[in-house]
């Protein structure tokens, strides 16, 4: 049995801006995981098409019901093979990743489809589709839910990474990450409550006074 995944997704910017900054997208902030990539093949076809075979090593920590099921000394890093086909001419391309260890556990499938949105030319539409499959025995239902679930929040990071990486190459300030935002939040209520802090001693200050004053009217 295989999970399925299908999905669509679009970026408001133009197709050429998207082909750019796909090679562009490591590193950026929401992209921590993927440790390396390198292009070990690269070509151009007699109809001017582009074929390029990346290698990617992205950091994959398992669940800690799956840690149990393999050695101690197994490696937490996944290596992942993305083949890619830039029609240029037609404005498509088309990727083909997967996993090529930790084939036991799991193997994740993607094909994406990158072409200009029919509904605005200046935007580009991202067709996904994604199987998850494993062969451990007795728990493989278990493995594929976990599977589709980390790759459905990956889905999320990727658009992030476009967004970051496409602010940038038009110049514009990428928009704060999560982490920033969490932090400024944090520190803004940290100086509400200090502020807090210091009226209500104020108040209470003045609270005080009038109330020895208004004792020392009485005496």
């Amino acid at each position: 049995m295989v999970k399925y995944f299908l999905g669509q997704s679009v970026l408001r910017s133009s197709w050429d801006q998207v082909f750019a900054a796909f090679w562009q997208r490591y590193p950026n902030p929401y992209s921590k995981h993927v440790l390396t990539e390198d292009i070990v093949h690269r070509e151009v076809t007699p109809d001017q098409k582009l074929l390029s075979r990346r290698l990617l090593t992205k950091t994959n920590r398992m669940p800690r019901w799956a840690e149990r099921l393999f050695p101690a000394n197994v490696a937490h890093s996944v290596y992942i093979l993305e083949d890619s086909i830039v029609d240029p001419q037609n404005q498509t391309m088309t990727t083909f990743t997967w996993n090529i260890n930790h084939a036991r556990l799991m193997v994740v499938e993607e094909r994406c489809v990158y072409c200009v949105n029919s509904d605005n030319s200046g935007w580009t539409e991202i067709r996904r589709e994604a199987w998850v499959s494993s062969s451990l025995f007795g728990v493989s239902r278990a493995v594929q839910e976990f599977g589709l679930a980390r790759f459905k929040s990956n889905v999320t990071k990727t658009m992030k990474d476009f967004e970051y990486i496409l602010a940038k190459l038009q110049g514009e300030a990428p928009s704060k990450t999560l982490v920033e935002t969490a932090k400024e939040a944090k520190e803004k209520a940290k100086e509400t409550a200090l502020a807090a802090t210091e009226k209500a001693k104020d108040l209470a200050s003045k609270a005080a006074t009038k109330k020895q004053q208004q004792q020392q009217q009485f005496v």
